[in-house]
């Protein structure tokens, strides 16, 4: 039997499958799954993706998670939490690379209605939460949030924001404080429903692809180190440590996300460069199979945008493209013979029939303090068909003129690690991990030690079975292109 008729025989089984299959959830409110799960999409939407990206103390706070971090088969995680009083259920992106939490609300001017994600969209509405109040002008989180008084701003006025993302597309509306509902962790393996307040967007306006129903969401959940972001907010109050840790398993799917404390493992940590927007470290070379690169003393420290950024909402690996020419002529000097084709015009790939691990060199990015970051063949390497592999690392020359001298290191590479952000101590760190199995945090009420588990919310789900016949559609459809 030819490869055509496998797929296509296999995609006739999975998809006789997904009556069958049942949508187990644990005892959460932030449901994390994938935003692309689902969904027929090109490898050009990762690039899309992409773009737009750029006292008492209780309980860590426990985030499950879906879904895996594997170019050709998935991309960013998105959440389910409840706001206001009564409770409603809400589908957020959760992007490190932002502060602000906002919703899409009622009124809301090009709000999308629908979403090709399975989920229902809901418009948060101020008026039907007992506990939802406008934040004014004056407020003193407003007065912070953009140091010191808005233009002509009156008691009476509402606090308002504007958000746009790298792609230009664009959020506005203004600010409230409302109740957040999250999990955190009471024993090993157990958490319990806690209460906190914060101030979010309540959007009013939407435009470019935040306007659009296919990859549509009710928002967007900033874990930036500002002090406007959710964490921020709750740690302020009381409720959490500045900190949080994930471990994003491509190989199982799912995964650890919690905030808080990190007990065990002990990881070694890198100092952040201070005054970034971002989560920014200091890069000091990258060796290539035991050969370090001859880069510029100052690639890694381009103006305003000094260091690297680490980001969990990213899917790709960015590089300037004197970091990116010379890492890839040295990975292309262990194949002399590979024939490389271009696909969608941006993604460098080749066929390959041997194991990755075997032919192509490991990569070590070396950071501040010793601490290296190993990145494997198949972690930098992608399969899209069979014996069909394409390169992860992205050449900022590439991109738009703000992003030609980021160094940036999403998803790809910091899948099957565990990453602690430390904002608290302005660090972070990082160690290869099974991200099928626990880790520990510390309730500072009690000083106990909990374990917190790995969760895959997706695979026992419906969305799971799309995103495996999405994957097969998606593999057929590029076929042809080597065939």
């Amino acid at each position: 039997m030819d490869l055509r008729r496998l797929v296509a025989l296999l995609m006739v089984l999975l998809v006789a499958q997904l009556g069958l299959v049942s949508f187990s959830l644990g005892n959460v409110v932030f449901k994390v799954q994938h935003k692309f799960a689902g969904r027929i999409r090109n490898l050009t939407e990762f690039k899309a993706h992409d773009a737009r990206r750029h006292s008492r103390l209780l309980s860590s706070v426990d985030l499950p998670l879906g879904g895996n971090g594997h170019p050709a088969e998935t991309g960013l995680y998105f959440a389910k939490i409840g706001l206001g009083n009564p409770s409603k259920d809400y589908y957020v992106q959760v992007d490190t690379g932002s502060d602000i939490l906002w919703v899409n609300c009622i009124g809301c001017d090009k709000c999308p209605t629908k979403s090709d994600l399975g989920i229902k969209l809901t418009l948060y509405d101020p008026a039907s939460s007992v506990s939802a109040t406008r934040v004014s002008c004056d407020d003193d989180f407003c007065t912070s949030t953009y140091n010191g008084l808005l233009p002509d701003c009156k008691k009476e006025l509402p606090c308002q924001y504007n958000v746009v993302y790298g792609d230009g597309s664009s959020t506005a509306g203004y600010f409230v404080r409302d109740a957040v509902q999250f999990e955190r962790v009471t024993g090993n393996l157990q958490t319990a429903l806690s209460n906190g307040t914060i101030t979010f967007g309540c959007g009013a306006q939407q435009s470019g692809g935040l306007g659009t129903s296919g990859e549509a969401l009710d928002g967007i959940l900033g874990f930036g180190q500002a002090n406007s972001s959710m964490i921020s907010q709750l740690a302020a109050a009381g409720k959490v440590k500045r900190a949080f840790a994930h471990c994003l398993d491509n190989v199982n799917g799912g995964g650890i996300f919690a905030i808080g404390e990190l007990v065990s493992p002990k990881l070694h940590t890198t100092p952040m460069v201070p005054n970034q927007a971002h989560y920014n470290v200091y890069m000091e070379e990258i060796e290539v199979g035991g050969t370090v690169l001859e880069l510029p003393t100052d690639v890694f420290d381009s103006g305003d945008r000094r260091g690297t950024i680490i980001d969990s909402g990213t899917t790709l690996a960015y590089l300037p493209e004197v970091v990116y020419d010379s890492m890839m002529n040295e990975i292309r000097s262990q194949q002399p013979g590979l024939s490389l084709h271009t696909v969608e015009e941006q993604f460098i790939c080749f066929k390959y029939s041997g194991n990755v691990d075997d032919g192509f060199p490991d990569i070590k990015f070396h950071f501040k303090d010793s601490l290296t970051l190993t990145v494997y063949p198949h972690d930098y390497l992608f399969q899209i068909s069979e014996d069909i592999w394409c390169f992860g690392w992205q050449n900022g020359g590439m991109q738009s003129k703000d992003g030609r001298d980021m160094t940036l290191l999403g998803d790809l590479v910091l899948s099957n690690k565990l990453v602690l952000y430390d904002i608290e101590n302005q660090a972070i760190g990082w160690t290869e991990y099974n991200c099928s199995s626990s880790i520990k945090v510390k309730d500072d009420k009690s000083g106990s030690v909990y374990s917190v588990g790995a969760e895959n919310l997706s695979s026992a789900s419906p969305l799971l079975s799309g995103r495996i016949v999405t994957f097969l559609l998606f593999l057929l459809a590029m076929l042809h292109r080597f065939t």
